[in-house]
Order: C-alpha cells, then structure tokens, then sequence
C-alpha cells in the first residue's frame, strides 16, 4: 500500500509588487501552516519523501511542516514543475516517484490538488482549502500504477479553528 499526503500552500499575501512565483505567505497563511502540522503531528506522520513546488509559498509551507513534524529537510525535493495547476505535472510527479517510497507527501496549488484528489480520491471536495490536507491510500506497490484510491484523512484549517 502507498499513501500520498496532499498539502495545499497556505494562504499567500497580494499585499507585495512581487511575481505570482514569489509571492509569500500572509499571517493568517503562517497561522494556519502551524495549526495544520501541530495537528498532524499528532497523528505520527511521517513521510519517506516530500515533492514540493518551487514557488515562495509552497517553499514556506513544506519548511512550517517539517519543522513542526519534525521531519529532516533532507527528504524534501523541490520540483519546478510542481509550479502547475492544471495537474498534469503533479501526476507525473507521483508516478514517477521511486517505489521504495512507501509514503509521500507533495506540496502544490490548486487548481491541481483539488483535481487531483477528486479523480484518485473516493470523496468529492469542492475545493481544497489553502492550507488543505488529504491523505490517500492506494492498493499498489508501485507508484506507475497509480489508480483510483480510498480517502483517509482530510484536515482542513476552518476544521481546527477554535
């Protein structure tokens, strides 16, 4: 069985004359990347590999989550090409990804993610919030096989709100 942890950056900051690329992350962004991983910790994850986008606020993102996980950085592979939101790229990613990863986690943008876990998932979300967490489960010992998964988990920030 593979597992894949889907992570949406958190919520970025328009306030800066700066690229979409290099766009970096708000406070409420901040705020919610630590309330996310805080809560995931507890859950003892802790993935083989981490893919994650090259953009500011993914890069911003990945470093909130493994810190808090306490996952060495050394596991964390940034890819250009996770700069996609269509998802194209991001399937490729994952089926590309070396078999002696049991469980990967990938950080990335919508319109990919969402897409994403609506065609490998077995829940439909309408839409996975900044900062959205879904963890799926696949019947397959290679990652080329990728296909249709079970929904484990999804964390949501407005969920762990107060």
């Amino acid at each position: 069985m593979k597992k894949l942890i889907l992570v949406r950056h958190a919520k970025s900051s328009w306030e800066h004359q700066v690229t979409d690329h290099e766009r970096p992350l708000n406070e409420r962004g901040f705020q919610d990347a630590n309330l996310v991983s805080n809560n995931l910790n507890l859950d003892g994850l802790k993935p083989d590999l981490i893919l994650c986008s090259d953009s500011v606020r993914t890069i911003t993102t990945a470093s909130i989550f493994t810190s808090n996980l306490n996952i060495d950085e050394s596991k964390v592979i940034f890819k250009p090409e996770l700069y996609d939101f269509t998802g194209g790229n991001l399937v490729n990613a994952i089926k590309n990804c070396d078999d002696t990863v049991g469980s990967l986690m990938l950080f990335g943008h919508n319109h990919a993610i969402t897409s994403f876990v609506n065609t490998y998932g077995h829940i439909y979300i309408d839409n996975v919030p900044t900062c959205g967490v879904v963890v799926i489960g696949f019947l397959i010992n290679k990652w080329k096989d990728l296909n249709k998964g079970k929904t484990i988990k999804t964390v949501f920030p407005r969920d762990l709100r107060s």
